[in-house]
């Protein structure tokens, strides 16, 4: 677990630190050994950032660092061949500072907690818990399946949005085609036959095709100039959590938000817990997982009970942070002394339930949307070819 701490050394004075322990008095002990007099401690939140607020990557990193393992090299040499191949000077900085660590004599998790901002708190909780067991190999590749599994379900909305954006964007431009380059010229054709001749939803047809021609670059302008401020807006802290709020409150979509952040929690507590992290320290890491202020309240009031001595299921239970058959399950693990392996099992429920939900929806909405967009189409094409219609009528 990350501290920060606030200490006093008779040469340097009062500086700040960072500091890899498994609880305040150990991170206590560490500054005491190094002469400093700790002024303030406190724990640092897990951060859920692939590669902090630098473009390092962490994941490459890891799945890099395996495979050089995997092939029988040591951990110095296999940071040195890594600094060796990269050519980002971010990148490399970051990993120079690693291997200059590494033959200082310290260990990689401390190498790795010196920059906070670039590796995640849970990825060197996993290699601290490694360098317990001497397998960093099966640590690495712990984290990076659990990190491929976390992104899972985000990979799938985005799949399951490419093809109705495709729609979306093919739609708009044949539209925006029609009304722009076809409709004014049927326009010239229709106005030798007069205004009474023309249907009236065709004439209006004709007039918006006129104000798209000849206002065409500004109503583009306004639209880019649209979509940046709402771009701008949405990016807003209050206004993302007054729509997180409002998506919260949906009676389906809701339910379906609050299943992705169990999910996430519950597979994270996993992996702590299967890294050798204690439970409660593990509920303690995760709380910025659940963004939904009952779920976090829950989370709190679940701890407590568990620091008083109370079953795990009971207080998931209570306090909403898992499903009636999450609860199940976890009273199982306990029994069995396999929580880590039971929570993963309920993150994969959630996970499938969401995929489920996910792939309902698309069956539903691409049919749908596809039908709007024809018809929007269709509308048009028959509003031009109206007075033909009528004129040959009328001929007869």
């Amino acid at each position: 677990m990350d501290f920060n701490l606030k200490v006093y050394h008779p040469l340097n004075g009062v500086t700040r630190l960072r500091c890899v322990a498994a609880d305040e008095a150990g991170a206590r002990s560490k500054a005491a050994e190094q002469g400093m007099t700790v002024l303030s401690l406190s724990a640092s939140r897990l951060r859920w950032r692939a590669g902090g607020a630098s473009r390092f990557k962490v994941q490459l990193f890891g799945q890099e660092l395996l495979a050089l393992l995997d092939a029988g090299m040591g951990l110095v040499e296999a940071i040195a061949i890594l600094i060796a191949k990269n050519r980002d000077p971010e990148a490399r900085q970051v990993l120079q500072r690693i291997h200059v660590l590494l033959l200082e004599g310290q260990t990689l998790s401390n190498a790795l907690a010196g920059a906070p901002d670039t590796f995640p708190t849970l990825f060197v909780a996993t290699v601290k818990a490694s360098e317990q067991t001497g397998n960093l190999p099966e640590a690495l590749r712990r984290y990076l399946a659990y990190f491929k599994q976390l992104n899972s379900v985000r990979d799938k909305v985005v799949s399951a949005s490419i093809y109705p954006a495709l729609l979306l964007a093919v739609g708009a431009l044949v539209v925006v085609f029609l009304l722009s380059y076809v409709v004014p010229r049927f326009g010239s054709v229709y106005a030798d036959l007069g205004t009474s001749e023309v249907p009236f939803l065709s004439r209006l047809l004709i007039e918006w095709g006129g104000v798209v021609k000849e206002h065409g670059v500004e109503m583009l302008a306004g639209s880019l100039a649209l979509a940046a401020l709402a771009a701008y807006l949405f990016s807003r802290p209050a206004l993302k959590a007054a729509l997180q709020r409002l998506l919260w409150r949906l009676p389906h979509l809701g339910e379906q938000i609050r299943t992705y952040q169990l999910a996430r929690f519950t597979r994270t507590v996993a992996m702590l817990i299967n890294g050798g992290v204690p439970l409660v320290t593990a509920l303690d890491m995760t709380d910025a997982l659940l963004q939904q202020p009952a779920l976090r309240a829950g989370l709190q009031a679940a701890r407590t009970a568990i620091r008083e001595g109370g079953a795990l299921a009971e207080a998931f239970r209570e306090h909403g942070l898992a499903t009636e058959i999450g609860v199940r399950l976890l009273v199982v693990g306990e029994r069995g002394g396999k929580l880590g392996e039971t929570m993963e099992k309920i993150a994969a429920f959630y996970d499938e339930e969401i995929a489920r939900e996910l792939d309902w929806f698309s069956k539903l909405f691409e049919p749908l949307l596809m039908t709007f967009i024809g018809c929007l189409i269709g509308g048009i094409v028959i509003l031009m070819y109206l007075p033909i219609f009528d004129l040959a009528g009328n001929i007869k």
